[in-house]
C-alpha cells in the first residue's frame, strides 16, 4: 500500500498556533482526561515534533521527541524520548511515522556517533508495545528475559529524571494521581486474537491498569546491530545525513 501521507520534522519552536491547535484536536479526538494546558505545556517541553500531513495539508498524525544526555553507570549516555503519539485511524498501517522517526534517530546518533544511543518510551497501549519488536531485536521490558541490569539501571534514572515519584521502579509503571490521558473506549478495546499473543499478555501482565492512563517505560538500544530491517534502512540514511 503506498503511504498517502508526508512527513515533517520540526523544531518545537517553529511550530505555528494553528498546528498547535490542529494538535491538540487531533489528540483528544482519541483520548480522554487530557487538559489542554498540560497537553501545551509538555509539547513545549519536547525539542521536536514529526507532523504527519494529507494532500490537502491536513494533520493527520504527530509524534513529539525530546533529546536527552545523562550520566548514568560512570558513562554519558544519549536518548530519544517519545512523548504524545497518534495517527488518525483512517491510515492506520501506513509506515510514515516510523520510517521517518528511524530517520531522525539515524541523525541524532550521527551527532555523537560515539555515544550509545537509547529510545526511552512510555507505553500505555498495546499496539505501541509491539512496535517495539518491530523496530528491534533487543528491548525490555519483554516476556522472554528478565531485564539486564544495567538496562533496569538506566530505566530506573531516566524514569526518575522525567517523572520523579510518580515512577515507581519495582513495577516500571508511571502512575499519575488524575490521569494525564488515556484513550476512550471507542479505540482502547482488545480483540481476541490480539488478546491471544504472547506480547499483548505480557504487555497486560506488566500494565493491568493502563485503560487508566498507566505507562510502562520500556528501553531500546538504537544501534545497527540491534535494529530489525524495516528499521534499519531508515535509521542507516540518517546516519549519512
Amino acid at each position: 500500500m503506498k503511504n498517502r501521507l508526508r512527513a515533517e520534522v520540526l523544531s518545537i519552536k517553529l511550530l505555528s498556533e494553528e498546528d498547535r491547535e490542529n494538535i491538540f484536536e487531533l489528540y483528544s479526538f482519541y483520548y480522554d482526561g487530557i487538559d489542554k494546558n498540560l497537553f501545551l505545556q509538555d509539547l513545549n517541553e519536547k525539542h521536536w515534533v514529526i507532523l504527519l500531513r494529507d494532500n490537502v495539508q491536513n494533520i493527520q498524525g504527530f509524534t513529539t521527541l525530546l533529546v536527552g544526555e545523562h550520566q548514568i553507570l560512570e558513562q554519558t549516555i544519549r536518548s530519544i524520548f517519545s512523548g504524545d503519539t497518534i495517527i488518525h485511524h483512517e491510515f492506520w498501517g501506513e509506515q510514515t511515522l516510523p520510517l521517518t522517526w528511524c530517520h531522525f534517530a539515524g541523525k541524532i546518533k550521527a551527532q555523537n556517533p560515539d555515544l550509545p544511543l537509547y529510545w526511552f518510551l512510555i507505553v500505555k497501549g498495546h499496539r505501541t508495545y509491539r512496535y517495539l519488536r518491530l523496530f528491534a531485536k533487543k528491548f525490555y521490558p519483554v516476556h522472554s528475559e528478565p531485564t539486564p541490569k544495567h538496562f533496569q539501571t538506566i530505566m530506573n534514572r531516566m524514569g526518575q529524571e522525567k517523572f520523579g515519584n510518580h515512577y515507581h521502579p519495582e513495577t516500571g509503571l508511571i502512575k499519575f494521581k488524575t490521569t494525564h490521558g488515556h484513550l476512550k473506549k471507542k479505540w482502547s478495546g482488545i480483540d481476541k486474537r490480539a488478546l491471544q499473543k504472547t506480547d499483548v499478555k505480557f504487555f497486560l501482565e506488566k500494565n493491568p491498569m493502563h485503560h487508566e492512563g498507566d505507562e510502562l517505560v520500556c528501553l531500546t538500544e538504537l544501534t545497527e546491530s540491534n535494529l530489525r530491517r524495516f528499521a534499519l534502512t531508515a535509521f542507516r540514511e540518517g546516519l549519512q545525513d
